[in-house]
């Protein structure tokens, strides 16, 4: 069995303890979600495993044939490449195959009659075979062409940073390592690559760790989430969902935990537990456990509320209109006749496909961008913040407190209190010892973050946010959707991040692509669930029908509408079975963390897992056919 194990993991960044001694190991199967806010160390720890950092202390052993594959937040690819060129450029045992063979090939056709070519070539070939090869330029286009890159003699040089960032998830994915490391790597794929791009790691025979904001991302493929935190990692077995739950139940029991903190999870999970069972497949069997929280966890006194609710001027309810706007931006249509009025309180998200103009709208209703013709009409009373992709320019000798007191000293909260820069910044999930940090010292997420801090200080009742979640922790954004839950405003989001979407947004906008805009009034997740039963509908409608004769159509078979007896005695302890089996899986890899460094244990305890995976599976699928004729 293929095994990582870390030991005493120990780096600092300057005052900051990014990790305090770590011990943990990854196994062969294993599916982790690897999160904290931003400046915890994730993108470090990934550093350290793939070994492209050598700045901490500590040992990482592996058995001497293991291979690490490494999608990085900025993929470095030789810009006078092309894209398949790029993706077979990288030093991998695959690439490095193919790359000799191709050489091989070329000198042989160029002198046949030489015994040294001849016998390079048939080497060359013999390792095609051995490492079976043959089908990488092949697999290579499937996966380029689900992550929507078409054009592969493209030069890199020609592309955009998300466009670069999928040609590399397409590289590393060829390899196939034993441990495939992903650090955000949904950022700038539409919705449609990410669902292809779980149903690829869901199959993925190697281990999985995974640094991503997309929840609804985490709770398909994770089964494990890791939390690094003040150089601390805690782990929780299961998916998002698990670890909305466990969490919760940590920061209650810990006397040290913030209060507000432990509120602010609490409506999450508050918020997991009234969507859970429209939105989970296989982890519905966990929704009594969310119903049952309420009545376990809070064990001390406790805030009522996260209190991110800043004062705001009065907004009036013609806030935006657009009225026969048309905007084309070289050969893309953007806009085409589009008309919309934006009123006050709306919550709006705008989705589609990349390039498709999206951000361009944001640009337009800023006002940073001019129409080709049509009128777009804003109200008197409108004071809007607007989060773009591309942050202004913080001063980095700056402290982080000095930053946002030229904003002011203090703000007011809709109560009219007064709520001082260090309470914001605690509640902005800085803690105090960080107040007088320079700002150069931050990371990119954490400047982010302080950024996104002094737009919502400066109390705006207009809230325009440019692809938020592709920069921001799931943290932050848990405090962002909470402020956004009391903000009185409007908000306009654009956003492929689906979780989010489905808190933040009600009416949709969605891009479709030379100024073709769909309009939807709902959930995004829901959107999407009716986007895929029309296209089913669609497909089943064109499928040719089979003639037959009335007289020889046999009986249609009675509709099954509820269990039978042995049924309903089976359901009733289905989530039972399940627990325990679940119980059972947490012991075995409790004894797999303990025995680390005994690989013949390890083997046998990683067989007891693969089959229990395996009836939970079965147990899981049997569960959701009898939900659906349970009363």
């Amino acid at each position: 069995m293929q095994t990582l194990r870390a030991e005493n993991l120990h780096r600092t960044y300057g005052e900051k303890t990014l990790f305090d001694n770590l011990n943990f190991i990854i196994n062969e199967h294993d599916r982790i979600g690897l999160i904290g806010v931003n400046g915890s160390g994730k993108t470090s720890l990934l550093n350290t495993l793939a070994g492209v950092s050598n700045e901490q202390s500590g040992e990482i052993n592996t058995p001497k044939d293991y291979t690490i594959g490494y999608l990085t937040q900025a993929p470095d690819l030789d810009e006078n490449l092309t894209v398949m060129d790029a993706v077979f450029s990288g030093d991998q045992k695959v690439f490095v195959t193919i790359r000799r063979y191709e050489a091989a090939l070329a000198a042989y056709g160029a002198h046949p009659d030489d015994a040294k070519a001849q016998q390079r070539y048939l080497d060359a070939e013999a390792q095609m075979n051995e490492e079976e090869a043959w089908t990488a330029e092949s697999d290579v286009k499937t996966i380029l062409t689900q992550l929507k890159i078409t054009d592969l003699s493209q030069s890199i040089k020609t592309m955009s940073g998300g466009q670069i960032k999928r040609v590399g998830l397409a590289q590393v994915l060829i390899q196939s390592p034993d441990l495939l490391l992903l650090d955000e790597p949904t950022n700038h794929l539409d919705f449609d690559s990410i669902a292809w791009l779980q149903q690829y790691l869901a199959s993925y025979k190697g281990a999985l760790l995974v640094v991503t904001h997309d929840r609804y991302f985490l709770d398909q493929i994770a089964n494990q989430i890791w939390e690094l935190d003040f150089g601390k990692l805690y782990q929780y077995p299961g998916n998002y969902q698990a670890y909305v739950q466990e969490k919760a139940e940590r920061v209650s029991q810990e006397a040290e935990a913030d209060q507000k903190q432990q509120q602010l999870y609490k409506k999450e999970l508050a918020w997991m537990k009234a969507g859970a069972k429209a939105r989970s497949t296989k982890q519905q069997a966990r929704i009594n456990r969310f119903n049952d929280l309420a009545s376990n966890v809070g064990t001390r006194q406790v805030q009522s509320n996260v209190s991110i609710s800043l004062g705001q001027q009065r907004l009036g309810k013609k806030v935006i209109e657009l009225k026969d706007a048309n905007l084309k931006l070289g050969d893309h249509v953007i806009l085409k006749d589009f008309n919309d009025l934006i009123q006050g309180g709306e919550r709006i998200g705008i989705s589609g496909e990349n390039g498709a103009g999206k951000s361009s709208l944001l640009n337009v209703i800023a006002q940073r961008l001019p129409l080709d013709s049509g009128i777009v009409t804003v109200g008197e009373t409108v004071k809007m913040a607007y989060y773009t992709q591309q942050i202004e320019p913080i001063p980095e000798d700056k402290r982080m407190i000095n930053y946002l007191s030229e904003v002011g000293q203090n703000v007011t909260d809709k109560a009219g209190n007064s709520v001082s820069v260090t309470e914001l910044l605690e509640q902005f999930l800085f803690p105090r010892f960080m107040h007088g940090t320079l700002i150069r010292k931050l990371s990119g997420g954490e400047k982010r973050r302080l950024y996104l801090l002094k737009l919502l200080m400066e109390q705006p009742n207009v809230l325009l946010l440019d692809e938020p979640t592709n920069d921001l922790d799931i943290s932050t954004l848990t405090v962002l959707e909470d402020y956004i839950s009391q903000f009185a405003g409007t908000v306009i989001t654009v956003s492929h991040d689906r979780y989010f979407l489905d808190k933040v947004a009600d009416r949709l906008l969605i891009f479709t692509g030379n100024g073709h805009i769909e309009r939807y009034s709902g959930r995004f997740s829901s959107y999407l669930a009716d986007a895929q039963a029309q296209t089913k509908h669609a497909a089943k409608a064109e499928k040719p029908k089979a003639t037959e004769k009335p007289q020889d159509k046999p009986d249609a078979p009675k509709k099954k509408v509820k269990l039978t007896y042995a049924e309903q005695k089976e359901w009733e302890g289905i989530e039972g079975v399940i627990d325990d089996l679940e119980d059972q899986k947490s012991q075995v890899q409790a004894e797999m963390n303990a025995n680390g460094a005994n690989y013949d244990k390890l083997a046998d305890l990683q067989a007891q897992l693969d089959d229990l995976d395996h009836q939970l599976d079965e147990k899981m699928t049997r569960w959701e056919y009898l939900s659906e004729y349970a009363e």
